[in-house]
């Protein structure tokens, strides 16, 4: 029995709730369960130095948790004067996935910044933040669209992510921070709309694991991206 009482295949509720701030040009808030965080992303009309003149655009991220995310408040990151290396690898990931997802060279010479702020953290906080962040990408891309800015869709797929792991001898979905915490596995998974894998972060803790055990993590975040990508076009539907 998982701590929740949900089923072994089960999510968290999902909610995407766009249009959330007022100035950026495109905004979600996403929860998944009690894991909240606040998604904007901005477009700034030219490219990073290392892209001048390749006719190719960026879309790059940055993360960070609120002091009071958590059971106990965490010092700002800003107050210690530089990024923890967790903040760093978790915003180096979040580009990377929603980049998988983009042409370009249809974007042209700009940068899309997806700022991900976990306002509550319960667990899949880099999921969260890939999965809502895709959206406020989204939005701002089709605002580039009807301004006609830019004439080609650069969105090619879908991107989003969740958790899978082994908790009690038993492969789960979508842990929270109780499951998660005392998982013997722990994966994420980042996938295309489509179904094709972009990253997998995989790593035993305390066990090992086996290739069935694998395919199994795997047929259940197939499953649960699925289930994400659903509620995404909902979101855009409702702010279309």
């Amino acid at each position: 029995m998982r701590p929740s009482g949900r089923n072994l295949s089960d999510m968290r509720p999902i909610s995407i709730e766009t249009g959330i701030m007022r100035h950026a040009e495109g905004s979600c808030l996403i929860s998944c369960g009690d894991t909240r965080v606040l998604c904007s992303a901005t477009i700034e009309e030219k490219a990073p130095p290392f892209l001048k003149g390749s006719g190719q655009g960026w879309v790059t991220a940055e993360y960070g948790m609120l002091p009071r995310a958590t059971n106990s408040r965490n010092r700002r990151e800003a107050a210690a004067g530089k990024q923890s290396g967790r903040t760093q690898e978790i915003q180096r990931l979040i580009g990377r996935a929603l980049r998988a997802g983009v042409d370009r060279r249809a974007l042209g010479e700009r940068q899309i910044v997806i700022d991900c702020d976990v306002i509550q953290a319960d667990g899949g906080t880099r999921c969260a933040s890939i999965t809502g962040g895709w959206v406020a990408l989204r939005l701002a891309v089709n605002k580039l669209l009807k301004a006609g800015i830019i004439t080609s869709d650069p969105i090619m797929d879908h991107v989003a992510a969740v958790s899978c792991g082994i908790y009690a001898g038993q492969p789960i979905l979508d842990l929270d921070y109780a499951e998660d915490s005392e998982a013997g596995t722990d994966g994420n998974f980042i996938m295309t709309g489509s179904g094709r894998l972009i990253e997998v972060q995989m790593s035993a803790e305390g066990a090992t694991f086996s290739r069935p055990e694998m395919n199994q993590l795997l047929d259940l975040a197939e499953a649960g991206i699925a289930e994400l990508v659903r509620a995404q076009n909902e979101a855009i539907a409702c702010a279309s």
